[in-house]
């Protein structure tokens, strides 16, 4: 069985542009299943549910979940013991990578890790879907992420080496990489020529780190 895990960010993102039905069609080309844990389940349907700016977003997410489009993971009592064993590991090493005047910086949150640990106790083939920069930058390049965090922070910023391997095997797309794939399997609603750069650039504006030079190789790799 083949796993997308969803991390909140681009379910929310695919939601403000107005595009949850990208989900649904890639769903039905899509030889596994879209998961999502029970904290994602929290931060997208049900906390943003009794906040009426974002209540009609999280019930349009609802629906999903309704449609089993994305789901929870069928877990045993003993993986989801395992899978809290798990993040609880991984929010403490992540945090406890980064330092600066001897004091760490936090990296990532419940939600992240919770998702990082059902990647761990799913196995291959799975990916994890991603927006935030951190997160993605935390499993692919941990020491650029060093170097960030010393630019924005403005001081020196060492880090914990042997930790980088704890987050190297797990695999990240993020919502554009979806988007682009949803295009190229001709899936948009839209069928301008310009639909794939407007829907990349509606995606980065409202969340995923993607780079200008990343959506001009995407657009020069659309036919």
């Amino acid at each position: 069985m083949k796993y997308l895990i969803f991390d909140a960010g681009p379910i929310i993102n695919f939601a403000m542009n107005g595009s949850l039905d990208i989900l649904r069609k890639l769903k039905q080309n899509f030889d596994g299943e879209f998961l999502i844990t029970k904290e994602v389940k929290y931060e997208i349907i049900d906390h943003p549910q009794s906040i009426k700016k974002y209540e009609l977003e999280a019930l349009q997410i609802k629906e999903l979940f309704d449609e089993g489009i994305i789901k929870h993971a069928d877990l045993s009592k003993k993986q989801i013991d395992e899978l809290r064993e798990k993040r609880e590991e991984l929010i403490l090493v992540a945090n406890d990578t980064y330092k600066t005047n001897n004091k760490s910086i936090h990296i990532i949150d419940k939600g992240e890790a919770a998702s990082l640990a059902l990647s761990y106790i799913l196995g291959k083939p799975n990916f994890l879907v991603v927006d935030e920069r951190t997160t993605r930058m935390l499993c692919e390049s941990p020491e650029n992420l060093r170097k960030l965090l010393e630019r924005k922070l403005h001081t020196k910023v060492t880090s914990v080496k042997d930790n980088y391997k704890v987050f190297s095997e797990f695999k990240i797309i993020r919502s554009t990489e979806l988007a682009y794939i949803a295009y190229k399997k001709k899936l948009f609603n839209l069928h301008y020529s310009n639909a794939l750069e407007a829907m990349l650039y509606g995606l980065k504006y409202r969340g995923c780190s993607i780079s200008e030079s990343e959506i001009e190789e995407m657009k020069k790799s659309k036919l």
